[in-house]
């Protein structure tokens, strides 16, 4: 078998000549091996996988999805994980707000043909990650049931339950982190808000302003990457944390999101649905605590409200607003 790998694309420096002959070698016993073995790149679109990985995830050889594809692919032909859910988007959100964000991560679960995989996730700083699974069915049953029950305790702990986004625990935990004095400071906080929220539950009823509300988490979902959060704080306010220092590109990613919701419409039973959102930004300063910068975003979007709503606004570097106590809504912000 004759393989290449793109060492600029995934991050590394050109192999020496002695790195280079192991490439194929090992790429080869890959090929062979009775584990699944699958890299994906730091947009999380596989770049190649072995045969035994392709068929626990029933994908074609020609096949190259990105993740969310990929589990999309396997729910609807009935192969590789078993995902017990009456709504599918919501479980694959939620699912995507712990992929990739730690350097190593195990996880359990039972395929629809009733195997049981280990999956180990090794993801490099720059984005790639090294997919691994094993099969371990021979676990006891009781034992791996009281190992997917504790799974499924973590994961309810850092979810929202209506959307499937990371809940403010996780998000306040993971920014503090990335925030760190040894951590990269290139971040940017957004604190979005629904507009006339409120409206929308009076005259639709709460099962509608459901419906908007993962309409909205869908939307969020998209504009994140590996590294990057999305997540719901309550109510009607979510939270992105994403990885940019650029001022331009920051102001480009805004506009493209807040035209994305206003040319989407979620559907319900009495038709369809338009509505905006208003939102906060602002850029992590050296030394920086999240509640710090939580606060500024806040302050930017109090003034996209005051400014007539469906827009957004950068704060000032300059203006740190002092801690306040209670929620936004109870500061008497407008809707």
């Amino acid at each position: 078998m004759q393989v290449s790998l793109n060492h600029e694309a995934a991050g590394g420096a050109a192999p020496d000549a002695a790195e280079a002959r192991l490439l194929a070698p090992l790429l080869a016993l890959m090929s062979q091996s009775q584990q699944g073995f699958a890299l994906f790149d730091e947009h999380d679109r596989l770049q190649w996988a072995n045969p035994v990985f392709r068929e626990i995830l029933g994908l074609r050889p020609d096949e190259f999805p990105s993740w969310p594809d990929l589990m999309r692919l396997g729910w609807m032909r009935e192969k590789g994980t078993q995902v017990v859910t009456d709504d599918f988007e919501h479980w694959l959100r939620s699912a995507q707000l712990r992929r990739g964000k730690l350097p190593f991560r195990t996880i359990e679960t039972s395929l629809m043909d009733g195997r049981w995989v280990m999956t180990t996730e090794t993801t490099a700083p720059n984005g790639w990650m090294l997919c691994v699974i094993s099969d371990i069915s021979e676990l006891g049953r009781d034992w791996r049931v009281l190992r997917q029950e504790r799974d499924q305790a973590r994961k309810a702990a850092f979810s929202d339950e209506l959307t499937g986004l990371s809940n403010r625990r996780y998000l306040l935990e993971n920014l503090r982190r990335k925030l760190g004095p040894h951590k990269a400071s290139a971040a940017a906080v957004v604190l979005l808000d629904l507009d006339h929220f409120k409206q929308v539950n009076d005259v639709h009823g709460h099962e509608v302003g459901d419906v908007v509300l993962k309409h909205f988490a869908g939307l969020l979902q998209a504009e994140v990457g590996r590294q990057e959060l999305a997540g719901r704080l309550g109510g009607e306010e979510f939270l992105l944390v994403w990885d940019i220092g650029d001022t331009s590109l920051l102001r480009a990613r805004m506009d493209r999101l807040l035209e994305r919701v206003r040319q989407s419409s979620p559907a319900y039973q009495g038709g369809v649905l338009r509505y905006t959102c208003s939102a906060g930004v602002a850029q992590a300063l050296p030394g920086e605590s999240e509640a710090q910068l939580i606060r500024r975003a806040d302050a930017a979007l109090y003034q996209a409200k005051q400014q007539g709503r469906d827009r957004w606004v950068l704060a000032d570097a300059t203006a740190v607003m002092p801690e306040r106590r209670g929620s936004r809504s109870q500061r008497a912000t407008p809707d």
